[in-house]
């Protein structure tokens, strides 16, 4: 294997570059038109443009790739661990290329690929399954049938796939024609395939996963577990490694039905089996966050793990975004054992030799905003703390894995993660501090991120006490927004106005005149007084508060211009947006936003109108449902009104600004 082909972009790409030039294997990176200058095209060895910008023209063309392959001299594919990772049809189309594939045996990403498929096989072999319906007749009303005879709660899940994409709660079987319709339309887009699955749902689990490995001589070993708890709309977003439920006995347990899984499919590689830990009985019962995690696992649980129940979520033919914490608590580089096992090489380490040492946790940073919905633009400003990039971190050191640099432009035709940081430390407690530490010091300026949002998560009490569930964001969101928020409230002015005078300095000699400012805030003006005393000090006035005195520049914030007198500021692990707004006339400044029209807030796609003009709508009805960055999202009515007119229609592409819909105030009678 001398040349590696990377079907895949940006950090993962970067990712697998980093591990074959480390072994002296040359790499050829592909692109899209909007990758032409990223990161991991200057970084490979030979890079091939694709032609195309979105997905399905560029990173999910089979024919493009392979004649990328050939045109390079490439002898083997590797598929990072997204896209075409797990089509089984590209792997045998690699593999018939007289190419090398480094992933799974096709036959073994089919057996396994499908949620339906791997739940037969599981239960063939013994390993724990929810009760459901994964059949063939995939009509509505066989599924009203079965999700009657299964029961509420139920999940409705696409069976191609993973990422949480095609996945919706039922919480009543009126639900279930809704949630059918929209889960098979997010797999279809997602997917190419509506096939669709539903199964008996925990309403308090973990989610826990199992690294395995096998190579091609029988042996398959797992690398302990991961939990993957927080995350929302089934997207993770913090992951860690060890468990804070899991002690050595449930470990065993779980790696041992891991393993089963992987070897009944004839795996070969790295994979992920994909649990759900019944939460009802170990959120009470958590780690000593101060103790030292022992050689082989995490603190022990205060209750003992011998009764816990799991259950098969599914198996995923890929090394997942998350393994930077398997790396960092076994010391092994998993991108090399991948390339070794598709060299045919045996496995490193049998299972009683794999070591795991210490905490380390995982966040993935993205382009959303507090409402987590996802954004475009292009990054004004970046700078990372110090951290070592696709390596494993030493005890209480950073890894941070992205393709980030200033300039460059996050588009709506990939997801919205811009990277991970990874902190591997002594125990859980340092781990979270640390990472705490990291986020605070990492700047991205010019769109918006999940930033200060993961910092909050990772302080919260019941994070911090390792008693995170699935539930956790959709029972603390809210109040950790509400936290944020009020933390921008308070820094808004001083950092607003370190943000305007780096970009108008100030004389230094001091000015009698007070200067009457209004500053837009989160939708509001605050109307201020600004009075220059000489030497970069300000004093500031403000309604029902006594002056201030602020010495500029602000020490410790950042700002860049998004606008005409707009800035996008950060200081510690607060951000936020100010306007500037004193040149406008006060009516118009001061004027409250009515609900007369609803806006796109990113670009999209309209794949849903569910009302029509004249419709009454009550606050909160959905208006209109937008795809973008592989995740369907529903715009609401922001107060009772009606639909006076509809600007848009499914299939359509939107840009952020974008008016949708016009409203009329409530008609007599109307929802309220």
């Amino acid at each position: 294997m001398k040349r590696i082909l990377i079907a895949n972009r940006g950090e993962i790409a970067r990712r697998v570059i980093q591990t074959a030039h480390r072994m002296g294997i040359e790499t050829v990176a592909v692109y899209s038109d909007p990758d032409a200058d990223a990161l991991h095209v200057r970084e490979a060895t030979q890079a091939v443009a694709l032609g195309g910008a979105a997905s399905a023209d560029t990173y999910l063309r089979t024919d493009k790739l392979l004649s990328a392959a050939r045109a390079t001299g490439a002898d083997a594919v590797h598929p990072g661990y997204g896209f075409l990772s797990e089509n089984a049809d590209f792997a045998q189309a690699v593999v018939d290329a007289g190419l090398s594939w480094i992933g799974p045996p096709p036959g073994a990403i089919r057996a396994l690929g499908s949620k339906a498929g791997a739940k037969a096989l599981a239960v063939a072999h013994g390993v724990p399954c929810l009760p459901g319906y994964a059949g063939d007749d995939q009509s509505d009303e066989r599924f009203a049938a079965e999700a009657a005879r299964i029961g509420t709660p139920l999940m409705v899940k696409a069976v191609a796939g993973g990422g949480g994409r095609g996945m919706r709660l039922v919480t009543d079987l009126s639900q279930l024609p809704a949630a059918l319709a929209s889960a098979r339309s997010e797999a279809l887009a997602g997917f190419g395939c509506g096939d669709l699955l539903i199964e008996r749902a925990l309403l308090q689990p973990r989610h826990v996963e199992v690294q395995v490995f096998a190579d091609a001589h029988g042996a398959c070993i797992h690398l302990g577990e991961r939990d993957c708890s927080v995350q929302r709309r089934h997207q993770k977003i913090i992951e860690e490694a060890p468990s804070p439920a899991v002690d050595a006995a449930l470990r065993e347990r779980m790696g041992a039905c891991a393993v089963a899984l992987a070897q009944a499919a004839g795996y070969v590689g790295a994979g992920t089996v994909e649990f759900l830990l019944d939460g009802s009985d170990l959120s009470a019962a958590g780690p000593s966050q101060g103790a030292k995690a022992p050689s082989g696992g995490s603190e022990p649980r205060e209750a003992g793990s011998v009764g816990a129940q799991f259950f098969l979520m599914e198996m995923n033919t890929r090394l997942q975004v998350e393994h930077p914490v398997t790396e960092a608590l076994t010391g092994l580089d998993l991108v090399e054992w991948q390339i070794r096992v598709a060299r045919g090489e045996p496995l490193p380490l049998a299972q009683d030799q794999v070591q795991l040492q210490g905490h380390a946790i995982e966040v993935r940073l993205c382009a959303e905003d507090a409402h987590f919905r996802p954004h475009t633009g292009r990054v004004l400003q970046f700078a990372a703390p110090q951290a070592s990039a696709f390596e494993r971190a030493t005890p209480g050191a950073l890894r941070f894995d992205h393709a980030l640099e200033e300039g460059a432009e996050v588009t709506p035709h990939y997801d919205a993660m811009l990277g991970k940081l990874i902190v591997h430390g002594p125990t859980r407690a340092e781990a979270i501090a640390a990472l705490v530490r990291a986020l605070h010091s990492t700047r991205v300026l010019g769109l918006p991120t999940n930033r200060a949002f993961l910092a909050a998560c990772l302080q919260h009490p019941v994070f911090a006490s390792g008693r995170a569930l699935v539930p956790f964001l959709a029972e603390h969101a809210q109040e950790l927004q509400q936290l944020l928020s009020n933390n921008e409230l308070s820094a808004h002015i001083p950092s607003a106005l370190s943000a305007i005078f780096a970009s108008n300095p100030m004389s230094d000699l001091p000015c009698a005149m007070a200067r009457p400012l209004r500053l837009r805030h989160q939708g509001e003006v605050h109307a201020i007084a600004v009075r220059e005393l000489g030497g970069g000090r300000l004093q500031v006035e403000q309604a029902g508060a006594e002056p201030v005195t602020l010495q500029m520049p602000q020490r410790g914030v950042y700002s860049v211009a998004v606008g005409p007198r707009r800035w996008h500021w950060q200081t510690g692990g607060v951000e936020g947006w100010v306007e500037d707004a004193s040149w406008e006339p006060a009516a118009r400044a001061d004027a409250a936003g009515g609900a007369t029209e609803l806006r796109a807030p990113f670009n999209g796609k309209v794949v849903a109108l569910p009302v029509a003009a004249g419709k009454a709508l009550a606050a909160g009805d959905t208006v209109v449902v937008i795809e973008s960055m592989k995740l369907e999202h529903s715009l609401a009515s922001p107060a009772a009104a009606t639909v006076a007119e509809l600007l848009v229609a499914p299939g359509q592409q939107v840009s952020p600004g974008q008016v949708l819909a016009r409203f009329a105030p409530a008609t007599q009678g109307a929802p309220a």
